[in-house]
């Protein structure tokens, strides 16, 4: 694990798909593949333990397909640039979604706060007693 939050993932893990990007690019663009989109399985990978997995299933459950987590890159002209941007962004996706859960410290409630719950709670119970009056 990395030092920015970036979890690195092997490459043979790794489905790419290319097609032709949108946007900018000249004659250059409608001849080649610059688009890039990555696959990558959560259930088949090996560089994450039971516990990481489950935890980023958890995390990444609304960017998943089934088990697999799919990461486009149109963003430069050149696939090579595409395709590591795409690469960077699935490691930091990843690398997020494990790290674990800090800890609950217990607390108590303030002074203050209580007051003031308790003093709501008395306001709200005298504005519906003034409510009970006596129908004529």
């Amino acid at each position: 694990m990395t030092h920015s939050g970036r979890k690195t993932l092997p490459e043979s893990e790794m489905t790419w798909r290319f097609s032709r990007s949108s946007g900018a690019g000249g004659q250059h663009v409608n001849t080649t593949d610059t688009r890039v989109e990555l696959t990558w399985s959560l259930a088949d990978t090996t560089a994450l333990t039971a516990d990481q997995k489950a935890l980023a299933a958890k995390r990444l459950r609304s960017r998943m397909v089934g088990d697999t987590i799919t990461v486009v890159s149109s963003r430069y002209r050149s696939q090579h640039r595409n395709r590591e941007a795409a690469r960077v962004r699935l490691e930091e996706l990843v690398g997020q979604a494990v790290v674990p859960p800090k800890p609950r410290r217990a607390t108590r409630p303030t002074r203050g706060s209580v007051e003031r719950r308790l003093g709501a709670k008395k306001r709200r119970g005298d504005i519906k007693k003034s409510r009970r009056g006596q129908w004529d």
